[in-house]
């Protein structure tokens, strides 16, 4: 089938759950009745994709609060109690960090609970989002390690241990966001993908990386408003990515400023287009979905592109997101029609 869709990962979480319309939001219950209510948001995310037409699910990362830190709760060796102020993003803002102060190791399995009622709750494939090494270290002060690339490994082989796990639960895809890796362009080369890569050994699942320019936060607007009339920076690490295992690749293209020819640089991998803009409240139509689509098609094989969401839509209001989404597979549908 030409164009399945998938979503970046996040979902809003219902506001029983959640503080809504917010990152880091706080959670409205407490030990077994928090579980409860993330594993029935799970499962409500799960319908509400399946409703819309969405091909490979994710479980909306429900039971995270961040798509970092929902992965590092469960990882021995962080000091979350003495948090620090550090640069992220190469000092695009700053941020009271939790401290690296041992060897790192994991408590136990990380996802795996949502992992499981995702699996039984839909006959699907299913997509589990890990965040990258280069981007978990980039949201950590290390006091321990004393190099970046040695510390972003360590995580590298925890992340391993929890995909391959995932993979057991009967994860289809493992999909690894790197958002840092359009900040650290000169790094990406040379160990980036290489950490990627330790991060998927093994995996007999399809893999994946997002990158992005992030959320529409004001930090990152403001960031955007100064990287000029073209977003040019990923022209510096796709090489290295078409030359690394990872099959897939997820980029935002619906409003985007990143020239469409750099897709051309990923030869040989599928591309998971981003045809929703998760930074405007503006409803696309199914037209418009296709008219990404075509766009993308003049650089990527039609077989290669698969339909997504730019970005997570966590931060979003869910009666827009739940429109977003359905556009989405109606968008889909519609390209099969006119392009397939």
């Amino acid at each position: 089938m030409l164009f399945p869709t998938t979503i970046a990962g996040s979902l809003p979480k219902p506001e029983w759950l959640a503080e809504p319309n917010m990152l880091w939001a706080p959670w409205k219950a407490k030990g077994d009745e928090l579980a409860r209510a993330k594993r029935d948001a799970t499962m409500l995310a799960l319908k509400v994709q399946e409703d819309a037409g969405i091909d490979l699910l994710t479980e909306g990362e429900q039971a995270r609060q961040h798509f970092v830190h929902g992965f590092l709760e469960k990882v021995d060796g962080i000091d979350f109690a003495h948090k620090v102020e550090m640069g992220i993003r190469k000092d695009r803002y700053k941020a009271m960090v939790p401290q690296v102060v041992a060897a790192l190791k994991l408590k136990g399995r990380v996802h795996a609970d949502e992992a499981r009622v995702a699996r039984a709750h839909t006959t699907r494939k299913l997509k589990f989002t890990l965040p990258g090494p280069m981007t978990i270290i980039d949201t950590l002060a290390d006091s321990h390690y004393g190099d970046r690339v040695k510390m972003a490994f360590a995580f590298a082989e925890l992340l391993n241990e929890e995909a391959r796990a995932l993979e057991a639960d009967g994860i289809n895809m493992i999909q690894f966001d790197e958002p840092a890796f359009n900040v650290f362009m000169d790094e990406v080369p040379v160990w980036g993908i290489k950490a990627l890569e330790r991060a998927a050994q093994g995996l007999k699942c399809e893999t994946a990386v997002h990158i992005c320019y992030g959320y529409g936060i004001k930090a990152n607007v403001d960031w955007k408003e100064t990287l000029g009339s073209e977003w040019r920076q990923y022209e510096e690490i796709f090489p290295a990515i078409a030359e690394s295992s990872i099959q897939q690749v997820a980029i935002e293209c619906r409003n985007s400023k990143v020239p469409l020819d750099l897709l051309a640089l990923l030869k040989g991998k599928k591309i998971q287009a981003g045809v929703i803009d998760v930074a405007s409240d503006t409803v696309e139509t199914a037209e418009d979905v296709v008219k990404v689509i075509e766009a993308v098609s003049k650089f990527v094989p039609l077989s290669d592109i698969v339909a997504t969401t730019n970005c997570g839509m966590a931060p979003m209001r869910r009666d827009i997101a739940e429109a977003k989404l359905m556009a989405l597979g109606a968008g889909a549908k519609l390209a099969r029609q006119k392009l397939g």
